[in-house]
């Protein structure tokens, strides 16, 4: 058969070479999963190994470190068996006791994913969750960190809403889900006597930690959408959409209490987002209105016979700058002392 000497179209050996590179990626990862799960797995019976005979034979903790010594020098090219992965192995299988939640929880996240969360969560229904939450929107190690110490497991769903009676069920159930209280702004540092307008320019300068705070599946649109209505200009604070939720988010911000007008002005704000923004294939806009306090009944009551869904829930910082008036006060205290000081020198 003689020898075809044609090149390949650029366009179709592009695609071909894209597709290859698609599989082998994908069998790469395939790979370091089934790793990863081995060694998991492995882990957890040396821990499993170990417990047993400390509660079988009385062996005391020392025996941790002898065992760590023994097993370095047989496999001393292999990494893992320091007294303090030991002391993990151990808790991993106290924390894990049936190999079925090894091979579904355990064994799909890294073993210093796992590491971190025998450290950090003590409640093994809070330790299954942030297993989950990390398998569903891979988080790394850090960003899984950050979630444990800003509580997040605690403050899922804690928002008051009217989903129930304005959203079909499934889109409820998952509204409730993506919606936080309080939201954590430990990542701003504001005065004391910040207005609405510092806070909605604090919050965009630091986007990327916002939109982490947030939760997977929001995408940033606008700040400061305007709507004309009536022909009066509106402007809405922030205009988000969310990816799963496949609807826009309207994220209004409160720098005092809540008030029961603020739900009323953001169902207005909803109704126009709807009507100019909304596509065919989109579920309805929802409100979220952030503000430093709440009074529970009040929201309650506030978002009852609202038609449009909305959520009310706090923001928090730990970085407050003194305000200006506390500032200028400082100062003039410290120059009357300063003065004071010098009549007594002379």
């Amino acid at each position: 058969m003689a020898k075809s000497s044609l090149m390949p179209d650029e366009g179709s050996y592009s695609a071909f070479l894209n597709n290859l590179k698609i599989h082998i990626r994908s069998a790469q990862v395939k790979a370091a999963l089934a790793v990863n799960r081995e060694l998991i797995l492995l882990y957890w019976q040396i821990g499993r190994e170990i417990l047993a005979r400390q509660q079988a034979e009385g062996w005391g903790s020392k025996v941790i470190q002898r065992l760590a010594e023994d097993l370095k020098r047989e496999f001393p090219d292999i990494k893992g068996f320091s007294r303090t992965n030991l002391l993990y192995m151990r808790a991993f299988a106290e924390a894990w006791p049936e190999e079925q939640n090894v091979h579904q929880l355990g064994g799909q996240i890294p073993w210093r994913h796992n590491c971190a969360i025998l450290d950090k969560v003590k409640d093994p229904q809070e330790r299954q969750w942030y297993i989950q939450q990390t398998i569903e929107y891979g988080w790394s190690r850090s960003i899984l960190m950050t979630q444990i110490e800003s509580g997040l497991y605690q403050r899922e769903g804690g928002a008051v809403t009217n989903f129930e009676y304005t959203l079909p069920p499934p889109q409820s159930e998952l509204a409730h889900q993506i919606i936080k209280d309080p939201y954590n702004f430990d990542f701003l540092t504001i005065a004391k006597d910040a207005e609405t307008k510092d806070l909605k320019r604090a919050l965009v300068a630091h986007m990327r930690d916002f939109l982490l705070e947030l939760g997977v599946g929001f995408s940033f649109v606008r700040q400061n959408y305007r709507i004309d209505v009536g022909g009066e200009e509106f402007q809405i604070d922030m205009l988000f959409y969310h990816l799963r939720l496949r609807c826009f988010i309207v994220i209004q911000l409160e720098m005092g209490s809540f008030r029961p007008e603020q739900s009323g002005v953001m169902n207005f704000y909803l109704s126009a987002v709807d009507d100019r923004e909304r596509q065919p294939e989109d579920q309805p806009t929802i409100g979220i209105i952030l503000c430093k306090t709440k009074d529970r009944t009040i929201a309650e009551y506030s978002l009852r016979n609202l038609n449009n869904p909305i959520a009310v829930a706090e923001h928090r910082f730990s970085q407050v700058l003194p305000s200006a008036e506390q500032l200028e006060s400082e100062l003039d205290m410290a120059t009357r002392l300063l003065g004071e000081d010098n009549e007594n020198d002379r």
